[in-house]
């Protein structure tokens, strides 16, 4: 038992220091000048279209809940007809 440990133990070490770091590109000069330019775009749609489509899908679900819950009081505040 005690070898299965030293050995997952080798493995994961070996795993760990020979791995690559992944070189990632600092975008946050690009995104800063994007959000601050003043091109009368609201702030919640200068993303793009990704942000445009999470903004109307938020939009509909808001209304679609807001609807949904004035039926559900609704028929709750109605008595219920005897059959």
């Amino acid at each position: 038992m005690y070898r299965q440990f030293t050995g997952l133990w080798q493995l994961s070490r070996r795993t760990i220091t020979t791995s690559a770091r992944r070189q990632v590109d600092n975008s946050v000069k690009k995104k800063q000048k994007l959000f601050q330019e003043d091109n009368g775009m609201p702030i919640h749609l200068k993303g793009g279209s990704k942000d445009a489509l999470l903004y109307r899908a938020t939009m509909a679900l808001t209304v679609f809940g807001s609807a949904y819950v004035v039926y559900e009081l609704f028929t709750a505040a109605m008595p219920k007809k005897p059959h």
